[in-house]
C-alpha cells in the first residue's frame, strides 16, 4: 500500500480511543494503515486486525509485518 501509517498501538493495546481514531480516519480517507509495536505477537496479529476491522465497520486489506490495512466497508 502506498500509504503511511497513521495510527500506531501502543503498550496499551486497542483501545476504546483508538478505534475511535480509527472510525474517524475511516470516515476522512476510506483507507487506513495501523503499525503495532514489534513486540506484538505475529501469530494473533491477523486476528486483532479482523477485529478492529469489525467493531469499526471495515473490511482487512492487507496484513505485513506487523502493519495492517483497513478499508472503510
Amino acid at each position: 500500500m502506498d500509504i503511511d501509517a497513521t495510527v500506531r498501538i501502543g503498550k496499551k493495546g486497542v483501545t476504546d480511543n483508538v478505534l475511535n481514531e480509527i472510525s474517524e480516519q475511516l470516515k476522512k480517507r476510506k483507507m487506513v494503515k495501523i503499525k503495532f509495536l514489534k513486540n506484538t505477537d505475529r501469530e494473533e496479529l491477523s486476528e486483532k486486525a479482523e477485529r478492529i476491522a469489525t467493531k469499526v465497520n471495515g473490511k482487512v486489506v492487507d496484513v505485513r509485518g506487523f502493519t495492517i490495512t483497513i478499508k472503510k466497508d
